[in-house]
C-alpha cells in the first residue's frame, strides 16, 4: 500500500554553479561564502588537464549540456559559471546564452562579469592582476578587463598550464606576489584570478599589508550571485568588498 504524503510548495533559495572538472577549490570556497540556508546545486563541465585555448574551445561546446544537468525541478535564482579565463576567451554574453539554453534561471554570472561589477562598486579604475595562466590565456583577460574601462596597471603570472598544479600553488607564493604588486602606487586594488587558485584564506592579510581592496575570482563570483539573487551575504567574509 502506498503511503500518503503532501508536497511542500516553498523551497529555500537555490543557487547554481557550473564548475570545471579540474577545479578543486571553487566548491569549498562557495561553502564559506554563500549563505548556509541557500541550496547550492552544482554541475561539472568536462575540461582538460592543460589550460589552453584548445581546451576552452572544447569546453564551450559542452556548457549547455553541463547546465542542463542541474535539477529540472529547481527554481535557481542565479547560476555562476566557474572559470575566469574561459569567460574571457568565450565572451561573457556567449557564456550566459549557453547556460540559459540548458537551465531556466533569470541570472547568469561569471568571474569576469562579477569583477567588472565589483570594480564599479568599489570605484576601482586601476587594477593589478595576479594569474596562474600562460601568456595566451592571460593576454585575452587583460584585453577584456581594459575594454571594460579598467586599466591594468600591473600584471604578473605564475605561467602554470597544468590545472592540477594551479590548485597546489602555495598560498605564500600568491601572498608575496600580491603584496609586491599592491604596494606599488599604480593600482587601486589587486585581483587574484582563477577559481582553482587558493586565495580566500589570504585576502584579509594582503589587504592589511597593502591598504587596498583585494578581489579574487571566487569572492567576486559569490558576491555577484548573491547580488543578482537579492540575498544578504553572511557576516565576516574576507575582503573589503563585503563591507559596502
Amino acid at each position: 500500500m502506498a503511503l500518503p504524503y503532501t508536497l511542500t510548495a516553498k523551497r529555500p533559495l537555490q543557487l547554481g554553479l557550473v564548475v570545471l572538472q579540474s577545479d578543486e577549490t571553487l566548491e569549498r570556497d562557495m561553502r564559506r561564502l554563500l549563505p548556509v540556508e541557500a541550496e547550492t546545486l552544482v554541475s561539472r563541465v568536462a575540461s582538460g588537464t592543460e589550460l589552453d585555448t584548445q581546451m576552452i574551445a572544447g569546453m564551450e561546446s559542452r556548457l549547455t549540456g553541463a547546465a542542463a544537468l542541474l535539477p529540472r525541478g529547481a527554481q535557481i535564482a542565479a547560476v555562476g559559471y566557474g572559470c575566469t579565463s574561459a569567460t574571457a576567451q568565450i565572451g561573457a554574453a556567449r557564456v550566459t546564452a549557453l547556460i540559459k539554453a540548458g537551465v531556466a534561471t533569470p541570472h547568469v554570472t561569471d568571474p569576469v562579469t562579477a569583477l567588472i561589477a565589483a570594480c564599479a562598486t568599489l570605484r576601482i579604475t586601476r587594477l593589478g592582476i595576479i594569474t596562474p595562466y600562460v601568456p595566451e590565456i592571460s593576454d585575452q583577460l587583460r584585453v577584456v578587463i581594459e575594454n571594460a574601462g579598467i586599466r591594468v596597471t600591473g600584471f604578473a603570472s605564475f605561467e602554470e598550464q597544468t590545472e592540477a598544479n594551479v590548485v597546489r600553488i602555495a598560498e605564500n607564493a600568491v601572498y608575496a606576489a600580491a603584496v609586491g604588486m599592491g604596494q606599488a602606487q599604480t593600482c587601486d586594488a589587486v585581483f587574484l584570478s582563477c577559481t582553482n587558485l587558493r586565495t580566500l584564506g589570504i585576502i584579509d592579510a594582503i589587504e592589511h599589508d597593502i591598504g587596498k581592496p583585494v578581489l579574487s575570482s571566487n569572492q567576486v563570483l559569490a558576491w555577484d550571485m548573491m547580488r543578482l539573487a537579492g540575498v544578504t551575504p553572511p557576516e565576516d567574509l574576507p575582503g573589503r568588498l563585503w563591507q559596502l
